[in-house]
């Protein structure tokens, strides 16, 4: 197991999504941001079933960062509740793990 995360988070339009990323990059919150764009999710909201076109954000960053990429989201995203799930790296290629550390200013 290692200490980096992979985070999920949509946003409403590609502007957004990529002022995220950038945001979060630039903070060194994360190593790396994915933008998928054009993905439709399908949720309810107040009580009714709502399908939306949305961006996918897959954050790549470690568990002394969360808290950091949890803020950046919060103050930045458009939505009232917007989806941040962390998800564990169990093991990955030592060279990217390396640079991830080096970018999220850890190295």
């Amino acid at each position: 197991m290692t200490d980096k995360l992979v985070i999920l988070s949509t946003c409403a339009s590609e502007a957004e999504a990529e002022t995220l990323a950038r945001a979060l990059v630039e903070s060194r919150a994360a190593a790396c941001v994915n933008v998928l764009p054009a993905i439709r999710s399908f949720y309810r909201w107040q009580g009714k079933l709502e399908s939306s076109a949305e961006c996918l954000l897959v954050i790549k960053s470690s568990r002394a960062r969360f808290p950091d990429v949890r803020a950046v989201i919060e103050h930045t995203h458009s939505y009232e509740v917007p989806e941040i799930i962390a998800l564990p790296v169990d093991d990955g290629a030592r060279p990217y793990l390396v640079w991830m550390d080096e970018n999220l200013g850890n190295a």
